[in-house]
């Protein structure tokens, strides 16, 4: 059976001693989140993930959810769980308290979302989703739309989801066939059919709060004719209880590869009543403050996975025998040695600790820019903030999920045998991981928006707001003999990076196809320069420690030199990944675009 313990103890490293979280404090609204208060909410959010959560992760993939004319209901256990999680106040965690949030740090909520997905992916996407609706309303909605929807979406009594993909249409949402009549009372009348809709129907909820995509009579051809519309399952009462059913059903749920305890569903709209959310025509603006947040939800999902494949992996290779050391015998009192001994499963091991480690801090940095970009006095600084959260965004979604996919597998194959075994419950966490890379824009996507849109825009300003300050982080540091081992190879990868940069700008203006021929790589060797400088940064936390400890200090040097270790790890034995992404890259779009169709 697998097993869960929520990594607090890293958790806190990252916050405090690497990103410094107590600076949430001197923005507007955040001035009680103390270091002491972070920590409080860290423990209470990891009890309910490792308690309530995690114990019906895997009875929930088993059982599944159920379909029966239109009638979806969730695996046991999962009700109780709702309810207890939505009665924390979790729903609302870094929710407006104007409408009944607690108000909390986008930051904390970045990692509460991290230690769910670890525990019980499926469950988080029922919360998650209503937090994406919430996002698109809070930005958009009236004041009556908000003072409706807002306060129950956040209790948790209602949900949400967000409704794109039509069965002839995913990415290019311009191609949409759902239509928006007005009923001549203000309102309109939705009709069309939307598929992929997660969350579309369950029994969790009283009420379910579908944001969906169509188009007006008059709507302009492609994405400038489509507008975003809230079409609630049921009629709101004027009290805000549930009336009558609306025009929307749930056709069907998605037998699917994994998420089992999540429904994903066909939802058929017929004449249904809806309201317009912002302007019309704009609901492709709109619809994108929910995308950006799933989008970093779900790295949080790739993140989470790779956390709890690394925790099921690592107990077991301390615990399974198997042949002798290369080096001689390390456990004489037994028949052989435990596996952690052999090379290969230390370098499958190592790589998901510095993966999950690093990405960790990646992400938590980018959440932490985003409380910043939201919620700072001065708006130079946010505007620089939410730039990097713009650029680093589709790192965090693609990297991290590439990787949730990566380090599941190889986590399996520590395993041996029993990986391949449901009881043993990682072979679950192969088949979840694997979505992750598809919904919310597929990762090839998330490639292309970085280098066709985050790179160029603003004649670069958004690589510049990463750039600059890795740059001044290693003239900075590259004379301190004890991190030099790990600066180096940072700015040789940097520089790299940066050429690359050049390269793909320049060829990309004459030839579009040389941008897209290179994106994905670029994307990952970005990403890895990224996690070098993390890695950098912990280093540095790391040592500050240890010297303290050294000076008669408290604190646990082993955990420290660890961290340094696996930096090391990373630096020598991942980071030179991206010379090869380079070569790549420089490879340019020949090589993919001279076969003809034909000749496949």
């Amino acid at each position: 059976m697998p097993q869960y313990t929520p990594p607090i103890d890293n958790i806190k490293f990252i916050l405090h001693d690497v990103l410094g979280a107590s600076q949430l404090a001197e923005l507007p609204g955040y001035e009680e989140v103390s270091e002491d208060l972070i920590d409080q909410i860290l423990e209470e959010g990891g009890k309910i993930c490792e308690e309530v959560l995690f114990p019906i992760n895997l009875s929930g993939d088993q059982q599944g959810c159920t379909y029966d004319n239109g009638v979806v209901r969730t695996p046991e256990g999962f009700k109780e769980a709702y309810d207890m999680f939505a009665q924390g106040g979790w729903c609302g965690l870094s929710s407006d308290p104007e409408y009944g949030g607690m108000g909390m740090p986008v930051l904390l909520n970045t990692v509460m979302q991290e230690m769910i997905c670890s525990s019980n992916m499926s469950f988080g996407m029922y919360p998650g989703l209503s937090q994406g609706a919430y996002e698109a309303l809070h930005q958009f909605g009236t004041d009556k739309q908000k003072a409706l929807y807002l306060p129950r979406l956040i209790e948790g009594v209602w949900s949400g989801t967000m409704c794109l993909t039509e069965p002839h249409c995913g990415t290019d949402l311009g191609l949409i066939k759902t239509k928006a009549e007005p009923d001549g009372n203000g309102a309109y009348k939705i009709t069309g059919t939307k598929i992929f809709i997660s969350a579309g129907e369950h029994d969790l909820t009283d009420n379910i709060v579908h944001l969906v995509l169509a188009k007006l009579p008059d709507a302009p051809e492609g994405v400038k004719g489509i507008s975003l519309f809230v079409v609630p399952k049921f009629m709101p009462k004027e009290d805000g209880s549930v009336g009558t059913r609306n025009g929307v059903m749930c056709g069907s749920i998605e037998h699917k590869m994994g998420i089992h305890a999540n429904a994903t569903c066909v939802m058929n709209f017929d004449d249904a009543y809806g309201e317009l959310v912002g302007e019309p025509h704009k609901g492709l603006k709109a619809m994108f403050t929910m995308m950006n947040a799933a989008r970093l939800g779900v790295g949080m999902q790739g993140l989470g996975i790779c956390e709890i494949a690394y925790q099921n992996a690592l107990a077991y290779a301390k615990d399974r025998l198997q042949m002798r050391s290369l080096t001689g015998t390390k456990a004489p009192d037994k028949p052989a040695d435990p596996i952690i001994v052999h090379p290969d499963v230390r370098r499958m091991l190592l790589k998901a600790k510095a993966v999950t480690e690093g990405g960790r801090a990646l992400a938590y940095f980018t959440g932490l820019n985003l409380d910043i970009s939201e919620k700072h006095a001065d708006e130079q600084t946010r505007r620089e903030a939410d730039d990097l959260v713009a650029l680093l965004t589709p790192i965090v979604k693609a990297y991290l999920t590439d990787m949730g996919t990566e380090i599941a597998n190889e986590c399996m194959q520590v395993y041996g045998g029993h990986g391949y075994i449901s009881e043993w419950g990682m072979e679950q966490y192969v088949r979840d991981a694997r979505i992750a890379q598809i919904y919310e824009g597929t990762n090839g996507i998330q490639a292309l928006d970085l280098v066709g849109r985050k790179m160029p825009q603003g004649f670069g300003r958004l690589l510049r707001r990463f750039f600059h300050p890795v740059q001044q982080f290693i003239e900075s540091n590259q004379a301190d003999a004890q991190m030099q081992e790990f600066i180096f190879p940072l700015a040789k990868a940097f520089a790299k990076l940066q050429q690359t940069t050049a390269i793909i700008a320049q060829k990309g203006l004459k030839n579009p196809d040389e941008a897209g021929a290179a994106s994905v790589d670029y994307l990952r060797q970005f990403a890895l320069v990224a996690i070098g400088f993390m890695w950098c940064l912990m280093v540095q936390a790391a040592q500050k420690k240890l010297d303290a400890i050294k000076e008669g200090g408290e604190g646990d040097a082993p955990f420290y030199e660890s961290k340094i270790i696996t930096a090391r790890f990373f630096m020598t034995r991942m980071l030179p990944e991206s010379d090869a992404r380079f070569k790549m890259i420089m490879a340019g779009a020949e090589p993919l675009m001279a076969l003809n169709e034909a000749a496949f």
